[in-house]
């Protein structure tokens, strides 16, 4: 099901119900959410060649339960398909301009850890998946950045780069994707790389406000908020307006491990951006509730140098943990 909106009616009345009664806008489940600004009959030709389609999907976790269940994958006995959590989503994932995610478990066999139960390093051999899928850009700023160490995190980065997917954490990473450059910063409100918290959140947002001059669109991602809470808090929210009235375009939040809302937000100017606050599990072994096992892939439509279209496709991971999207 996909529901479609004008430009005009979408942001102006979204945006005052949201200032005025303090709602958020909520992800129906297992549907399809649509704006766009053109009219309302959409087709890819006729936005002209220059259209870029980019692809943001929540957190990413290649050890423990996923590993496993890799290891099971065909063919029987062999040393496991590394592309397997992404076989039903790759044709989607590789038809895009740009795919970033949050990539929550260093990709190394270095270190040791120095986290807790709940550290995450994958076999070297799972970067095979990244690629396969399609990956370009993924945030390594997160609670997991140093579960085994700076050796792990740093050997991490590597192998990303060589493999020609782009960490990023608070130093700005651009890519030009068509006529478009696109800048990505990343932060995590946890201890680890691209720390952000109340005490730097106003150099931060200087950060942002800079980086914003030298590309035509800039996207930062936030690893912030309550696990499995289903609304943004304080922090979240605070964050991502004050980076979107820096002059972010995108706000892209991963953590939760649940979906939360998407939602405009009107710059002083009349402008606006957009915030997803939490963009649930991409792959990953929460398999203790049905929140956990979701999440949704944002698209995002690129023309002129400016957001054209943004819609939510809904995402299940399926028992053997591999993503599919639901119709």
């Amino acid at each position: 099901m996909k529901v479609v909106f004008s430009f005009a009616v979408c942001c102006v009345a979204l945006v005052l119900l949201i200032g005025t009664l303090g709602l958020s806008f909520k992800v129906p489940p297992a549907a399809s959410f649509l704006m766009q600004a053109g009219p309302p009959q959409f087709s890819k030709a006729d936005l002209g060649g220059q259209t870029a389609t980019l692809l943001f999907v929540g957190d990413i976790m290649l050890n423990r339960g996923v590993e496993l269940e890799i290891k099971r994958s065909p063919p029987a006995g062999g040393g496991g398909d590394w592309t397997w959590p992404f076989h039903r989503v790759a044709d989607t994932l590789q038809g895009a301009d740009l795919v970033f995610g949050n990539l929550e478990s260093q990709i190394s066999d270095k270190g040791e850890n120095v986290g807790s139960i709940y550290s995450f390093r994958a076999n070297p051999a799972s970067i095979e998946g990244l690629v396969y899928a399609g990956f370009t850009v993924l945030s390594v700023a997160n609670n997991h950045s140093f579960d085994y160490g700076r050796a792990a995190f740093e050997d991490s980065l590597s192998r990303l780069k060589a493999a020609l997917i782009a960490p990023v954490a608070n130093s700005l990473v651009v890519k030009q994707v068509k006529d478009t450059s696109i800048g990505f910063l990343a932060y995590s409100n946890f201890p680890g790389a691209g720390h952000a918290d109340w005490n730097n959140l106003e150099e931060t947002l200087r950060t942002i406000e800079a980086a914003r001059a030298q590309v035509d669109m800039l996207v930062i991602s936030l690893h912030a908020g309550e696990e499995y809470a289903s609304e943004p808090n304080e922090f979240q929210k605070v964050f991502s307006q004050g980076a979107i009235e820096a002059g972010a375009d995108l706000v892209v939040g991963h953590h939760s491990h649940v979906v939360q809302p998407l939602v405009p937000h009107a710059r002083k100017d009349g402008s606006h951006g957009w915030i997803a606050y939490g963009l649930g599990n991409f792959v990953f072994d929460q398999s203790f509730s049905e929140e956990t096992m979701r999440g949704v892939i944002l698209k995002v439509l690129v023309e002129n140098k400016t957001i054209k279209q943004i819609s939510l496709l809904q995402t299940r991971l399926t028992p053997s943990l591999q993503v599919q999207i639901e119709e």
